[in-house]
């Protein structure tokens, strides 16, 4: 008997494609799609490609019904409203920049997603992420970079549990774009010359904005000041939603040198911005810190590869576990600014170590 997987499909190239491949393989695929963003607010208009429409369900449909798999929706709303975007607003109220589609692969996609397989009996759980999963010579199974460097997302991957990691396949891991939609050709797909959708679903326009003032409602902070390091009042801001630690445009105010965010202190309602040079870190503090090799638990230092972003190309550095939770990372040399809330990723190499999400930078030299 064939071993079932659960496939994620979004009716996209890359998720058609993976269920493809594994339906060639000889696994029963299920298919389902997850309906998670809400409409957008009318007259907003999408702009660009986004995922979760009818027509997308439509075309993954399609596919299953050329491959001859089953095929099911599953109306996630609800939850997605609640666990990524109440996250995402809380988090921008709180002067913290989100990383939605780290939390919606924990909170939903992987954890919902893993449910419906135990449901269906099926024995795994299948993306159309590019990354890889590897067996360690310790029989541990690894999460790892994909081949393809430009569209590697291991990054947004760390905080899956090590245990789940046996029982999740990334059919796609070792393979380009380029190759993905060649494949989708060979195979007849009609979204195989599909565009991108855009990163974050559910922010019409990319207005952050004006969608955390929406959603926000009577949370929405008030206008507050802009300030110097030194405390010195340099204009006022709308609110503390509209800014990130690092950002440089949009400040509204003038200045004769650029002036960059560099903390921004929410209960107060305060933006402080200082010079490039101020914002440099020498580490992180990181919370929420997920470890898939356990041996990083035991509270030493130990030499790692840290991204604080998902372009970012990585900074050399060491990693101390303070807590089971938290984790402290020293920059081997001075790094760049780091904004709390987003999520910082620990590499070996290809391997992920780990991640968490950031709660503070360490401005100061290491003892």
């Amino acid at each position: 008997m064939s071993a079932r997987v659960l496939v994620a499909m979004s009716g996209g190239v890359d998720s058609s494609v993976a269920a493809a491949i594994l339906r060639e393989r000889g696994y029963d695929v299920v298919g389902v799609a997850m309906r998670l963003a809400p409409e957008p607010p009318a007259g907003t208009g999408r702009g660009k490609a986004t995922c979760c429409s009818h027509d997308d369900f439509e075309d993954a449909r399609r596919v299953a019904e050329r491959m001859d798999f089953p095929f099911y929706v599953v109306d996630l709303r609800e939850d997605f409203a609640a666990r990524v975007i109440g996250n995402f607003v809380g988090e921008y109220l709180a002067g913290r920049t989100p990383n939605p589609c780290v939390m919606c692969n924990r909170e939903i996609k992987f954890d919902r997603l893993r449910s419906r397989a135990r449901a269906l009996g099926a024995d795994f759980i299948a993306t159309g992420h590019y990354a890889r999963i590897e067996q360690g010579v310790d029989g541990r199974p690894r999460l790892m970079r994909a081949r393809d460097a430009a569209k590697d997302q291991s990054y947004f991957l760390f905080a899956t549990g090590r245990d789940e990691l046996s029982r999740t396949l990334f059919p796609l891991g070792a393979m380009t774009k380029d190759e993905v939609r060649a494949r989708a050709r060979r195979l007849g797909l009609r979204n195989a010359d599909k565009p991108e959708s855009q990163e974050i679903c559910f922010v019409p326009d990319n207005d952050y904005a004006a969608f955390v003032r929406r959603s926000a409602l009577s949370r929405t902070p008030a206008p507050g000041r802009i300030v110097n390091s030194d405390g010195r009042e340099l204009g006022r801001h709308p609110g503390v939603h509209h800014f990130t630690v690092g950002q440089r445009r949009g400040l509204g105010i003038a200045s004769g040198e650029p002036l960059y965010v560099r903390e921004i202190r929410a209960a107060r309602g305060e933006v402080v911005v200082g010079r490039k040079s101020e914002l440099n870190a020498r580490g992180l503090v990181a919370g929420q810190v997920n470890l898939l090799d356990p041996e990083l638990a035991g509270g030493r230092e130990t030499p790692v590869e840290v991204k604080i972003r998902y372009r970012h190309p990585g900074l050399p550095a060491t990693l101390r576990m303070i807590d089971g939770a938290r984790a402290e990372v020293r920059f081997a040399s001075e790094g760049p600014a780091v904004t709390p809330g987003q999520a910082c990723v620990f590499y070996r190499g290809d391997e992920v170590l780990g991640g968490g999400f950031i709660a503070q930078a360490i401005a100061e030299a290491a003892p």
